[in-house]
């Protein structure tokens, strides 16, 4: 079933909020006794040696005898957080920390914020890499495209611990499940649907390739100038390389034509969706208004058009949260020992959150509540299961 937070958000003032953050969220408490010698002998010196010469003699007994097989780093340089955009390392340091909070709270794995004064893409490759002994495992978070994209990729190359954007992945499972969950009650399958996503950065690229991995054959992608299309000679590597995937009628134009005989359409950008352009979607149509705080549309107006809609907000049914994504593909890896975050990894826990919604499936309930204490575990047995194909 559903389940709904009873808290009244309305009432949350600005005092309330600063002084909950006063001195950071998080803390570091030992997991042994220290009130005797005999205690301090065992966790620190002389016993600690031992354990350290056997991880030099060892060095898989790193992830056994050390808190990194269960550690995530939490990694921005805050050029891209959450609506505030470029607002520097120091300021995206309480998101981070709210993102470390929420891997205890949800997947109980322990994680550190890293925020890095630097927007250099090789600088802050280095400085992962380097320091990645002293953690498991990265989500990088709030980091602004196309630059995001480099980061990944060569992280993923260079380190041997899974790596994952969330802004990029764990928006895209969560924007899979939804869909599955709207299809099955529309009674349609995702692969028969054309799919427009609004949107071609971090969000909107991994989404569109996450459909696509997921058998959804029709993705049209606009971005500010219209839809990607092959006609365009203005497309950066990353829009070019989509444009060979997506589009396949070639469509050329702005949301209008995009939405013309179109079954979804996915927000992940401010523009605004008018009435007019979601009028020409097919019957049962299927919107995602996933901009916070505006959606790209408001879900009254949206629903005169579309027989499912969801949007990113915890006011209003169907809330696509990433919350129900990340802490479960972590966990299995972290659990499952695997070394990469894959497609077939990122698809299973999709079906995962969607498959908790059975015969309770309805219009304003196709993906479960983000505090759902079943998703963690269902994702992170569907991520293990998936690691080794």
């Amino acid at each position: 079933m559903s389940v709904e937070s009873t808290n009244d958000l309305s009432t949350i003032t600005d005092e309330e909020i600063f002084n909950a953050h006063l001195g950071g969220k998080l803390t570091i408490a030992s997991k042994m006794p220290l009130s005797t010698k005999r205690d301090l002998s065992i966790a620190y010196t002389p016993g600690v040696a031992k354990v350290s010469q056997a991880i030099a003699d060892d060095p898989a007994k790193h992830e056994t005898h050390t808190w990194t097989g269960r550690l995530v780093a939490v990694v921005s340089d805050g050029t891209a957080v959450l609506g505030l955009g470029n607002i520097g390392a120091a300021a995206s340091l309480p998101v981070m920390e709210g993102k470390a909070a929420l891997f205890k709270q949800y997947a109980d794995l322990n994680s550190i914020p890293l925020v890095l004064n630097t927007t250099d893409v090789d600088e802050i490759v280095e400085t992962i890499v380097r320091l990645s002994p002293s953690f498991g495992a990265v989500n990088l978070e709030d980091i602004s495209a196309p630059r995001c994209f480099e980061i990944e990729r060569r992280l993923i190359e260079a380190l041997d611990m899974p790596v994952m954007h969330d802004d990029q992945h764990g928006t895209a499972v969560v924007t899979l499940a939804a869909l599955i969950g709207a299809a099955r009650q529309t009674k349609r399958d995702i692969s028969s649907l054309k799919v427009v996503v609004s949107g071609a950065g971090s969000a909107g690229v991994a989404v569109t390739n996450l459909l696509l991995s997921a058998g959804v054959a029709d993705v049209i992608v606009l971005d500010s100038r219209g839809t990607i299309n092959r006609q365009r000679d203005d497309l950066n590597a990353v829009k070019a390389e989509l444009a060979g995937r997506t589009n396949r009628d070639d469509v050329i134009g702005g949301l209008a034509e995009a939405l013309e005989g179109a079954d979804v359409v996915v927000g992940l950008s401010s523009s605004q969706f008018p009435e007019e352009a979601v009028a020409k979607m097919n019957d049962n149509a299927i919107i995602f208004a996933l901009s916070n705080p505006t959606p790209e549309i408001m879900p009254d107006v949206a629903a005169k058009y579309a027989a499912v809609v969801a949007t990113g907000r915890s006011d209003f049914p169907n809330q696509i949260n990433n919350v129900l994504a990340f802490p479960g593909i972590f966990r299995g890896a972290l659990d499952s020992g695997a070394k990469k975050i894959t497609e077939a990894m990122k698809v299973a826990a999709a079906h995962a959150i969607a498959d908790l919604v059975g015969d309770d499936l309805a219009a304003d309930y196709i993906i479960p509540s983000a505090i759902d204490e079943r998703v963690m575990p269902a994702v992170a047995a569907a991520v293990a299961a998936a690691s080794g194909e």
